[in-house]
């Protein structure tokens, strides 16, 4: 039997290019926590979990991911089958509860090293791939009008991305939605605009807010209300010109059941992370296809391994009618991967080497881990709003 010797698990703090302004807070750098999981064949998996402003986005912070993973998911792994990552993801569910990034973390780490031993991409391990790009948009969140459209122009100039997302819900409701509007009529037909509130409005706001942003042509509302309000989602879902997706309400196969039998939302913003790994994210994914809900492979600002974990998984997809948010390494500063992955023609390019298809740079994660020798950069992970 081939075992898990031992997992390690690190921290590494990641210089954003620019401000991230999100409802909740306003990122500066990204902080991972890294996984490698040493099998005694002498494979070495890797996986990542990362979170959103440190605890601003939920109850998991990656400091808090590590001593998790360092002291209840370590021991009850050490010694576990390393070519049954089912089983060993099983015997986690059984022992610990919640942690979904963590897991997710795990999963990843479990799959990488399985696909490397068979020859397998991990796509081929999680239902096989029937797409070898993803489509990708692009968050504009400066918060600046001006600066959005400079981006946005750009972007769509360099053939990267032609679907923005904006993130609003700090200012007042006329405000952001002529941020909005400003935004869509210098871009026209030229690309998608679909706004995230990140849940910063009540019921009220988002039957106004919805209607406004019908109007000036947006093509998709993000969880525009608090998790916990199922009903409020619902009845928003019922009376909307345009598409509402749930992300923060979605955290696991349950919860999807649970949004699908409610009609609370037409669209499914999958993650990884938050569902608990691919597994249960694939999940996420039957019970919307079973319930005629659109996807949309979503991201929580991961570096470039948590980023193709997701984008293996989402290569499975039979239909992604809204795209993928895979553009987390594109808003760091510092590269992690040996090889970047390759993006062009609005789209990203899913390895097809054995695992997930990346190596980590060792000599600048060594550089940049927050417990390096050396005295590193000390940035917040976010500086609340």
């Amino acid at each position: 039997m081939v075992e898990i010797e031992r997992i390690e698990a690190f921290l590494v703090d990641l210089p954003t290019i620019r401000s991230h302004v999100l409802a909740m807070a306003t990122m500066h750098s990204q902080t991972l926590c890294l996984v490698r999981l040493y099998c005694s064949d002498g494979i070495v998996g890797i996986g990542e979990a990362t979170t959103i402003g440190g605890l601003s986005y939920g109850p998991e912070s990656p400091e808090g991911i590590k001593l998790a993973i360092d002291t209840y998911f370590a021991p009850l792994l050490a010694g576990c089958d390393a070519t049954r990552p089912a089983g060993a993801m099983a015997r986690l569910a059984a022992h610990i509860a919640g942690n979904h990034f963590a897991k997710s973390a795990i999963e990843t780490a479990l799959l990488d090293a399985q696909g490397q031993r068979v020859g397998l991409p991990v796509s081929e391990l999680v239902g096989g791939r029937v797409r070898d790009r993803l489509p990708v948009l692009w968050t504009l969140a400066s918060g600046n009008t001006a600066l959005d459209i400079e981006e946005a122009e750009a972007m769509i100039e360099r053939g990267r991305h032609n679907a923005f997302k904006l993130k609003i819900g700090k200012r007042r409701l006329h405000e952001d939605v002529a941020h909005v509007a400003a935004i869509k009529r210098a871009l026209g037909d030229r690309a998608s605009v679909r706004v995230d509130v990140n849940m910063a409005w009540d019921e009220t706001t988002a039957i106004r807010g919805i209607e406004m942003l019908a109007d000036i042509g947006c093509d998709l509302v993000e969880q525009p209300i608090s998790r916990h309000n199922r009903a409020g989602m619902a009845r928003l879902s019922a009376r909307a010109r345009i598409p509402v997706m749930a992300d923060e309400a979605l955290n696991g196969p349950e919860s999807a059941y649970d949004l699908a039998v409610h009609a609370a939302a037409h669209v499914f913003a999958v993650k990884i992370e938050q569902s608990g790994g691919l597994s249960a994210a694939r999940q996420v994914q039957a019970i919307a296809d079973a319930a005629g809900i659109g996807l949309y492979g979503g991201t929580m600002l991961e570096a470039g391994v948590g980023t193709v974990a997701s984008a293996h998984l989402f290569a499975t997809f039979a239909a992604l009618p809204f795209g993928t948010e895979l553009f987390g390494p594109l808003l760091l500063t510092e590269e992690i991967l040996a090889t970047p992955l390759h993006y062009s023609d609005f789209s990203l390019e899913v390895p097809t080497a054995p695992g997930l298809g990346v190596a980590l740079d060792e000599d600048r994660v060594a550089f940049l881990r927050r417990d390096a020798a050396r005295a590193t950069l000390s940035l917040p992970s976010a500086q609340t709003a």
